[in-house]
């Protein structure tokens, strides 16, 4: 993968734009290795992802954000700049069902994700053999109702100390507290085992056989206050029938979660997600 500045940009949308920022980067003799736009013509919003040939940029990262500073003022952006060379730290929650954090742990260890597995934090201790063959550290953090508050303070204690960019709840079943949600919002990934917003909440393949459904899904989203109902990133279904148990939908289920959520998480990554309200813009590859 080259070394790339990647510049993602939200902003009311207005003539001009492409122009400055295209005009900006061309005037510092610098290389565009992908482009992205999206007008959102409903609400008037205008969203931008330019992955920049960091080589080609006089002055790096610094010299590129001091210089870019006047036009995101001219024209009401909320942007960022990040730097691939700087992979993100990713914790993952977990609890017994180990199949989304396996995944996971096995694309970081062949190097097909790109970002750092930094901890695992689980309020049980079955998963610890498993991450420590990877070589992350294991954190148990028992969650009880009695000492729910102390344990997610002990938690996200965890991922300050350890310099974490995003936390993914791979299979998590403990509800953040809204304090924590508000504080980390848009760094906070959960995967749902429904194609949101259908079955929302506990037990959605239940659900999902009960009303007797011909698609099951799983949804990778951004955790908010309100359960299951965050900013989604990427979704995908898989086909059952009436002869499916619940056992059959959560055996088949399994296999989409664990690829949606690499997707969306990959997506985080490579800052291909710009969130807007409790929607997203997610610029694919």
């Amino acid at each position: 993968m080259s070394h790339v500045y990647r510049l993602t940009i939200a902003c009311p949308d207005r003539v001009g734009i492409v122009a400055a920022v295209a005009g900006y980067i061309a005037g510092l003799g610098a290389t565009i290795v992908e482009a992205n736009h999206h007008t959102d013509t409903v609400n008037g919003w205008f969203f931008m992802r330019h992955e920049i040939l960091a080589s080609s940029v006089p002055g790096g990262l610094k010299a590129f954000r001091e210089g870019f500073v006047p036009i995101a003022e001219e024209f009401g952006m909320r942007w960022q700049l990040t730097d691939s060379a700087r992979p993100k730290r990713i914790a993952l929650f977990v609890s017994k069902e180990g199949h989304c954090m396996a995944d996971l742990l096995h694309r970081w260890h062949e190097k097909d994700l790109p970002g750092e597995i930094a901890l695992v934090i689980s309020n049980h201790e079955v998963l610890r053999q498993q991450a420590e063959w990877y070589g992350v550290p294991f954190f148990h953090v028992p969650v009880t109702p009695e000492n729910k508050p102390q344990a997610f303070a002990r938690a996200f204690e965890l991922v300050e100390e350890h310099d974490i960019d995003v936390v993914v709840l791979a299979r998590y079943m403990q509800i953040l507290p809204p304090e924590i949600c508000a504080a980390y919002a848009g760094r906070v990934i959960n995967i749902h085992h429904s194609f949101l917003p259908s079955f929302a909440g506990a037990r959605p393949y239940h659900q999902a056989y009960e009303r007797g459904v011909k698609l099951i899904g799983a949804t990778c989203h951004y955790v908010t206050e309100v359960l299951d109902a965050g900013p989604i990133i990427e979704q995908d279904v898989i086909r059952v029938n009436h002869g499916h148990t619940i056992e059959d939908m959560r055996r088949l289920g399994r296999d989409v979660e664990k690829t949606v959520l690499a997707r969306g998480l990959r997506y985080h990554l490579e800052d291909r997600v710009l969130i807007h309200g409790n929607k997203t813009v997610v610029f694919a590859n």
